[in-house]
């Protein structure tokens, strides 16, 4: 806001002091984030900045990191970068795996969280719901509950939550669920609860969509002939899709980052980025986690982009209007 020409001098001040205290409370948040990248260039295996790179040297800055990501894993990585080089990369490489996990689980549990989100988020979203304050609060409880506690409860149920191979359902789940048939060191207890957590992002996101939401479209359907699974689909769902996709990318995003549950509840095979970033940490550190770092980045600001463009785009649907 600017500020305004009858201002007094003790105004002013306030105003420009508010103005560097907020400069200095970006930085704080955003420096941390802004060493990273510069640091994923540097040639030696180093974790602060050389001279040549306080010089600005080019010999000083390289892509060796990024180079690891594909090589680390690779049972030649010296060898000519022809298709088998590539294929056998994208079939061994230990942190493209781990992208590979990622992108799998994220996926999954993504479609999963939002579709039962948004159905809670209709639900709730009725004045004739019962208890709805109370059942809000439960659903959204894994955003206030600390995380290393739903993971511990998550490991005990899961070893406990078994199919036996040889029935119909065990046949059918056995490509998702761990070779003892438990949800313990399987994709498809990694995927339940990354959707969990994912939930209560999209409940929160909808049901922000849905307080703007004329109700008298609805009923206006419904005199038109139209049954209820023709009204979502033609009228509510195109106008709160901003919101489900705002609140799917929440929750990709949560799947994508989290580590705590997938310590406790994922295998071997299950290794995801964010985990095989704690094992390089606690085994062998190497720069390749800069280089991982700061392209997790770039894909977390692509994903707040999108978000805000949804978000503008439901307040025009909305009939909001801001400068």
């Amino acid at each position: 806001m600017a500020l305004p020409t009858y201002a007094s001098p003790l105004e002013r001040t306030w105003h420009y002091t508010y103005l560097v205290i907020c400069a200095l409370v970006f930085v704080f948040l955003i420096a941390p984030i802004l060493i990273v990248i510069p640091l994923s260039f540097n040639v030696e295996p180093y974790f602060t900045f050389t001279e040549k790179m306080l010089a600005f040297d080019p010999a000083g800055y390289s892509l060796r990191w990024y180079d690891t990501l594909l090589t680390l894993g690779h049972p030649a990585p010296e060898g000519p970068r022809d298709s088998t080089w590539w294929n056998t990369a994208w079939a061994d490489a230990t942190w493209v795996k781990a992208a590979k996990n990622s992108l799998w689980v994220g996926l999954w549990a993504t479609v999963l969280s939002t579709t039962l989100g948004t159905i809670a988020a209709l639900g709730l979203s009725r004045p004739e719901m019962p208890y709805r304050r109370l059942i809000m609060a439960l659903l959204i409880s894994p955003m206030i509950v600390p995380i290393i506690i739903i993971a511990v409860g998550m490991s005990f149920f899961y070893a406990k939550a078994c199919i036996a191979p040889d029935s119909a359902v065990g046949a059918v789940a056995g490509l998702v669920l761990s070779t003892k048939g438990c949800l313990a060191n399987s994709y498809l207890g990694v995927i339940v609860a990354h959707a969990v957590l994912g939930i209560p992002f999209v409940i929160i996101t909808v049901t922000a969509t849905l307080s703007g939401f004329d109700q008298s479209l609805i009923r206006a359907a419904h005199s038109l002939g139209a049954n209820p699974r023709t009204t979502f689909f033609k009228v509510i769902m195109p106008l709160i899709l901003p919101g489900i996709i705002s609140g799917a990318l929440f929750a990709f995003g949560t799947s994508f980052d989290e580590v705590v549950a997938v310590l406790f509840i994922a295998g071997p095979e299950q290794q995801t980025i964010p985990r095989q970033m704690f094992n390089g940490i606690r085994e062998a550190i190497s720069p390749a986690i800069l280089a991982v770092a700061t392209l997790l980045v770039i894909f977390s600001v692509a994903l707040l982009t999108v978000v805000e463009l949804l978000r503008r785009r439901s307040d025009r649907l909305r009939g909001v209007t801001g400068r």
